[in-house]
């Protein structure tokens, strides 16, 4: 294992103060403003252990969802929503002869799981709905609700196609994941990649992470897992409807609707001209049928 050549500078485990740059050690990367960033998921190393979610609640001090059971599996969250950012979902599937068979496929469980998260869309169609700008892109290329612009009208929960943005019924206003962009501007890694220890969530900058996970898939086909793909990078599943590519992509194994993304998502304000087109058409249909009954009867 490699480390960072600043790992060398600080030996100690307790600190006084935060450390410059942090991000360097802990995820390989300087974050700088202008360059863009986000997550690679690669759900063939996630364990379930839900460290990202504790993580992302910790930082965020976002009360706890679904207290008890739910009856879905493992899953005591269930979505994500807007006191939860992060989701892991347990997706319990058969094996070669039944959910308990011993037969399973090669480095696969019965299980599939998946951190779930805000995908940052490039294209993003909840900035687009967004009617008082409560929602900008930083610096990072990473989309970031304001509460104190939001006025809670709730047109970016509908628009946005992966079922990310939630309205909180304490203070009325969206809530979604910030790719942490407190911690972004101090130099540090986000909680939730922060605290993965299998490395499933990993950050960094788009095109390093887009590269790492195409070998990444490269690897796995040389294994025998010949099912997985990436959704969410530059044409592929899930950067359809021109959406161009998500900020938060994921390495899967098996059909999208299996971990609840959609097949082809897309942006909605690609359907406003021809749906204002059709309803042109409509209204000048209806206003013709009108002027025809009328001059008959005169």
């Amino acid at each position: 294992m490699s480390f960072h050549p600043r790992v060398q500078d600080h030996t100690q485990s307790t600190f006084d103060h935060v450390i410059a740059d942090e991000s360097e050690l802990t995820a390989g990367c300087k974050i700088e403003p202008g360059k863009s960033y986000g997550f690679f998921t690669d759900t063939t190393v996630c364990i379930g252990c839900k460290a990202c979610e504790v993580a992302c609640k910790e930082w965020n001090n976002l009360p706890a969802d679904n207290l008890g059971l739910t009856g879905q599996s493992f899953d005591n969250t269930g979505a994500l929503s807007a006191n939860t950012w992060r989701h892991v979902a347990f997706v319990e599937r058969s094996g070669c002869g039944g959910v308990r068979d011993m037969g399973e496929v090669p480095f696969q469980s019965a299980w599939l799981m998946m951190s779930d998260v805000c995908k940052h869309c490039h294209n993003a169609p909840c900035l687009e709905a967004c009617p008082t700008g409560a929602l900008f892109r930083t610096e990072f290329d990473t989309v970031v609700v304001q509460q104190d612009i939001c006025n809670g009208c709730g047109y970016c929960v509908p628009a946005c196609p992966f079922g990310v943005i939630d309205v909180s019924t304490n203070d009325g206003k969206a809530h979604k994941c910030t790719l942490c962009y407190d911690r972004l501007k101090g130099g540090l890694e986000p909680a939730c990649s922060k605290s993965c220890p299998t490395d499933s969530i990993q950050f960094g900058e788009l095109g390093d992470l887009q590269q790492r996970a195409a070998e990444r898939v490269d690897t796995l086909h040389g294994l025998g897992v010949t099912s997985a793909y990436l959704y969410g990078t530059p044409d592929a599943p899930g950067s359809t409807g021109g959406l161009g590519h998500l900020g938060a992509f994921f390495l899967l194994t098996e059909r999208p609707e299996v971990y609840n993304l959609p097949v082809a998502p897309t942006r909605p304000a690609d359907r406003v001209a021809p749906s204002l087109m059709t309803g042109l058409l409509t209204m000048a249909g209806l206003a013709l049928a009108a002027t025809a009954v009328l001059s008959r009867r005169t």
